[in-house]
């Protein structure tokens, strides 16, 4: 079977980047997208931010604790949309296999490209070259022959840079990774892993299935295969979705309610952004909620229409999650879905233009 060409096209921390791009005060300095108020949430971070340990869905406060010269801009929702729609009339003008993930990211697969470019390595630099051109804003490009491989490449030559893990090289590159950077492997699996000697791609492609299976059970097999450079998962467009959500497993357990709301705040915002996106709105929201002894807990509620405003979705994500607040253990985990989609038009009138992955869109 002959080998797909896919890229992973990453934008360049995206919504900071447009920030300082329309404010040429911003530029070089470190910016949180944002609201620096008690209760605000960090949405996104530039990369001088980041180098203090600014993170995404990290609470204003601490932000601020981290970098005392950072400066808050309110996101615009609207503007990322409207860029996010532009870019992707690019990747269209390559092939019609694109699967957005986000407003900032998409795999697509390049093997039979509309421009007949020779290489998918030629046609990730032209694709980087046209966004730069016609937005001003830089994006890194993951390029290999499957979508796990794709993904972890964009992320080798951030910022403006692209990276490619070929057939031959592929098993190399996995080995010598840390299993925490994989796909597809959280925190905890990535603690779980180190426990039991897991600790690289190559550790763990010394480990039999049947062990695998013992401590990891149904995803032992997807575990092996990443490690052996195997992903058959498709690049899929206009996907029908049931749902699409959001989570975040945090570095430092969450044990303030401002911290928690903060959170879920800051998931309701990328699930907005994705909706807005897609034009796809749901009518059942929820929340979950993981504790540090890894217990579990998720609140729903279903509305008579649907959720088609971003602040009525901040709200009653804010109110399920309040149900559980104060807690009395740390939270290490929250995740905001929507759900129960209108069939055909929606509620608000609008027409869904196309959907993202089965992934969580952080």
């Amino acid at each position: 079977m002959s080998l797909r060409k896919i890229i992973h096209i990453d934008m360049d921390a995206f919504y900071a980047s447009v920030e300082q791009r329309d404010n040429p005060e911003l530029r070089g300095r470190p910016v949180a997208v944002g609201h620096g108020a008690q209760r605000g949430v960090v949405a996104a971070a530039s990369y001088e931010a980041r180098a203090f340990g600014v993170r995404s869905a990290m609470p204003s406060t601490t932000a601020l604790r981290r970098c005392p010269e950072l400066i808050f801009v309110p996101p615009r929702f609207a503007v990322y949309r409207a860029i996010s729609r532009h870019i992707h009339g690019i990747f269209a003008e390559y092939t019609a296999l694109i699967e957005p993930l986000a407003l900032d990211e998409a795999y697509l697969d390049v093997t039979e490209n509309r421009r007949g470019l020779p290489t998918a390595w030629a046609t990730a630099k032209e694709i980087r070259s046209r966004i730069r051109e016609a937005t001003g804003l830089t994006a890194s490009a993951g390029i290999s022959y499957n979508k796990f491989l794709a993904k972890l490449a964009s992320d080798e030559r951030k910022p403006n840079g692209q990276f490619a893990v070929t057939p031959e090289t592929a098993l190399d590159f996995i080995a010598a990774l840390p299993v925490a950077r994989f796909h597809g492997v959280g925190p905890v699996t990535a603690a779980k892993m180190d426990r039991l000697g897991i600790r690289t791609g190559s550790d763990l492609r010394a480990k039999p299935l049947a062990f695998l299976q013992q401590h990891f059970g149904k995803a032992a097999a997807w575990y092996l295969g990443i490690a052996n450079g195997e992903d058959d998962r498709p690049v899929v467009s206009n996907r029908q979705r049931k749902s699409s959500g959001s989570e975040t497993t945090f570095r430092r357990d969450l044990t303030t309610s401002a911290e928690i709301e903060a959170g879920v705040t800051a998931m309701a915002d990328k699930v907005w952004a994705w909706c807005e996106m897609a034009r796809a709105y749901g009518r059942t929201i929820t929340v979950k909620v993981k504790y540090t002894d890894f217990h579990q807990i998720t609140r729903s509620h279903s509305f008579s229409s649907v959720v088609a405003d971003r602040d009525l979705l901040r709200g009653a994500s804010v109110e399920l999650v309040r149900k559980l607040l104060p807690v009395a253990k740390g939270v290490r985990l929250l995740g905001v879905t929507i759900s129960n989609f209108s069939q055909g038009r929606d509620d608000t009138g609008a027409l869904p233009l196309f959907s993202a992955s089965d992934a969580d869109i952080t």
